[in-house]
């Protein structure tokens, strides 16, 4: 991997994951159009960087948020920070059950299956266009929401599915502040995101990396660069229901992926 692949990676990395657009389910059609060894395959230590970029950029925008939410974690208080954590504890349950049970056979669909793929590209461009849709209504998640919002998340593990525009769609569809679901769907990933990293350090596999470190960092910038900008972006238009822009990309991506899979 050289320098351009990095920033070209950690670019991608760093849109698509808070842009509804899911970033596994590009990443299968670029291997099916491309062939897979036109595509750079990332080293997990390489993997491992980009989400922790995407992840510190998610603090930084919501930087406000997080000091909050630890000053009132830490006055050890039954207070709406400690509540908003345990929501988001509530969230993770769906998305580590699915995958600590059905990790093989999660895998298993990232095998440049593209029919499903582009089925499951419209299935995220319903939920946008429906999303789109609803109004503001200055509601709060609940505990119950919370849950319901994680199972989306944990579903959104198919490539196809975006798990930002899954699990914004399915809080704005339970009648969630729009705004608030954006907030809650950045918030409630970065736990899994350190979970994930924290798996593999321990893992051992981490330490087999003979990763070059300019190409690690250089990879880094560009997914944190890019994670501000998304995140940032994504919030705005949410507030502004331009959820439909992203509803007709997923449909028409989901159309010509299903138009390749049948022509093949």
């Amino acid at each position: 991997m050289d320098v351009l692949d990095a920033v070209i990676l950690g670019i991608i990395q760093g849109l698509t994951e808070f842009l509804p657009v899911s970033s596994s389910g590009h990443l299968e059609l670029g291997k099916a159009i491309l062939g897979d060894t036109s595509v750079p395959e990332e080293s997990l230590l390489f993997t491992v960087v980009l989400h922790f970029a995407t992840a510190l950029s998610t603090l930084v925008v919501f930087r406000k948020d997080v000091f909050e939410i630890i000053g009132g974690l830490l006055s050890f208080k039954w207070n709406e920070e400690t509540q908003f954590s345990l929501k988001i504890i509530v969230s993770m349950i769906p998305a580590v059950i699915v995958g600590l049970l059905f990790e093989e056979q999660l895998e298993a669909l990232f095998g440049g299956n593209i029919l499903f793929v582009g089925f499951m590209l419209l299935i995220t461009a319903l939920l946008l266009w429906l999303a789109d849709k609803a109004k503001n209504t200055g509601k709060k998640v609940s505990y119950s929401n919370a849950f319901v919002i994680g199972i989306s998340q944990a579903i959104a593990m198919l490539p196809g599915i975006s798990r930002s525009g899954a699990t914004i769609s399915t809080s704005v569809l339970l009648g969630n502040d729009k705004t608030k679901a954006a907030r809650f769907s950045f918030l409630m990933v970065v736990p899994l995101i350190f979970g994930k990293i924290a798996k593999d350090l321990l893992s051992g596999e981490l330490m087999e990396s003979t990763a070059d470190f300019s190409i690690l960092a250089v990879g880094f910038v560009a997914a944190f660069i890019a994670g501000l900008v998304a995140c940032t972006w994504m919030i705005a238009l949410v507030k502004k229901s331009k959820l439909s822009w992203f509803a007709v990309y997923c449909f028409v991506v989901g159309l010509a992926a299903i138009t390749f899979a049948y022509a093949q």
